[in-house]
């Protein structure tokens, strides 16, 4: 019999490779997107459109998932999850039409509904002291996404991009052998599934109208979210911008993508030494300084002087000094991940289930409507720097609710 200890790290480090391999599988189509919007001529609209799909259906599903994780346990739900996505993986390589991709990506997507089952897992495997740091290594499988841009690109060049759904389908068939054999059911499980009073469906679902739980969502979608659509927007965003091949842009890419999953770790133990609103707060802010530069574009300035000669001033960001500012953007929103998961885990441990549905949900729907509005935007204005525009505004509407509902009352207080 494993003693308790055991169980807690083979959970937490099977769950952990699990879902980093969901979602790698999840993000595939924004480096297999590339190619393939050549090949059949798409417009940025429709890139975005094709690399979001699979997000929408992760997003969707992330409710219900966390509904039967609360009532049936994270074990079951989360392997059925895992088996279901092997068939629309391997299928994609025979895909020939756009509205064929657009079907198997609603099915692959599925891959991306196991946050809110591993996360809730995870997390009654260990105290509430430990929950924090728990979930932020657990939520630490978003690297998935960076994972995808080392093998996605080698696979392409080395073969075709109709290559990558065979070698992602056999993955995933490993993993939910691995994930099996490595992990056990809930310790509470059986106790929680005898309660009388256990939470009903009426208030399961009456999370949804709780202002706080809306407020936390609004959070996620911005460091969950942004993440996301920032991943699957990234390879194209340097391939357009500064010129560069699909290899070297998948790999200066993860320089985002690769620590923004990482410290997700580290945002969890940060939460649980100085509390979630202070991580997310100087999060948020971090990333708003940040964004603010990222979304000048490249401008000439010509001024007339007193002589009548012309002076030429530019300003734009080169690819490295873009790039730092991405990683810190990716590391402000790594850890505010994990710390707007402290702030539920604290609040709502009855109900952790449904409530990481909805918050993981609306963090989903954010990856899942940014590639959309960024493709929208830059067929719209020409300007490849407007997704960021469109993220520094995502930003301040946080800060402004966070101030309005957490740190105005305080600050009140004190002079009282």
């Amino acid at each position: 019999m494993a003693t308790e200890k055991y169980q807690q790290i083979s959970v937490l480090a099977s769950s952990t490779y699990a879902f980093t391999i969901a979602f790698m599988v999840w993000t595939m189509f924004g480096e297999i997107g590339v190619p393939i919007a050549e090949e059949l001529g798409l417009s940025s609209t429709q890139f975005g459109i094709l690399t979001s799909l699979p997000v929408l259906t992760g997003s969707l599903t992330r409710l219900p998932l966390g509904i039967l994780t609360d009532r049936f346990g994270g074990r079951p739900v989360f392997m059925i999850s895992l088996l279901l996505t092997i068939i629309p993986i391997w299928l994609v390589q025979y895909a020939t039409a756009y509205w064929q991709l657009l079907v198997l990506g609603l099915f692959v997507g599925l891959a991306g509904g196991t946050f809110a089952v591993g996360i809730t897992y995870v997390a009654r495997f260990f105290p509430s002291h430990q929950q924090g740091f728990a979930m932020g290594i657990f939520g630490a499988g978003n690297a998935g996404a960076a994972l995808t841009k080392y093998i996605a690109p080698t696979v392409i060049v080395m073969f075709s991009w109709q290559a990558v759904p065979v070698v992602y389908s056999a993955i995933m068939a490993m993993t939910v052998v691995i994930f099996w054999l490595t992990t056990w059911p809930e310790p509470d499980l059986k106790e929680r599934q005898g309660q009388s009073d256990r939470p009903t469906l009426r208030e399961q679902f009456s999370m949804l109208k709780d202002p706080k739980v809306l407020k936390y969502c609004q959070y996620y979608s911005v460091v969950f979210g942004g993440f996301v659509g920032v991943s699957l927007w990234l390879t194209k965003h340097y391939m357009t911008e500064f010129d560069v091949g699909i290899q070297f842009a998948a790999a200066i890419a993860t320089i985002f993508v690769l620590p923004s999953g990482v410290i997700r770790a580290f945002g969890g133990w940060l939460s649980d030494r100085f509390g979630a609103h202070t991580v997310t707060w100087w999060c948020m802010w971090s990333s708003l300084i940040c964004l603010f530069f990222m979304s000048y574009p490249y401008t000439e300035y010509a001024v007339e002087t007193v002589d009548g000669d012309m002076m030429h001033f530019s300003f734009g960001l080169n690819i490295w000094i873009f790039t730092v500012l991405l990683f810190v953007v990716g590391i402000a929103w790594g850890v505010g991940k994990a710390s707007v998961f402290k702030y539920i885990s604290n609040e709502y441990g009855r109900n952790l289930g449904v409530v990481s549905g909805i918050v993981g949900l609306a963090g989903g729907m954010g990856g899942f409507l940014l590639p959309i509005m960024f493709g929208a935007l830059v067929d719209l204005t020409g300007i490849s720097t407007s997704v960021f525009m469109l993220l520094f505004g995502v930003v301040m509407v946080s800060l402004i609710w966070m101030w309005w509902t957490e740190r105005r009352p305080v600050e009140n207080d004190t002079t009282l």
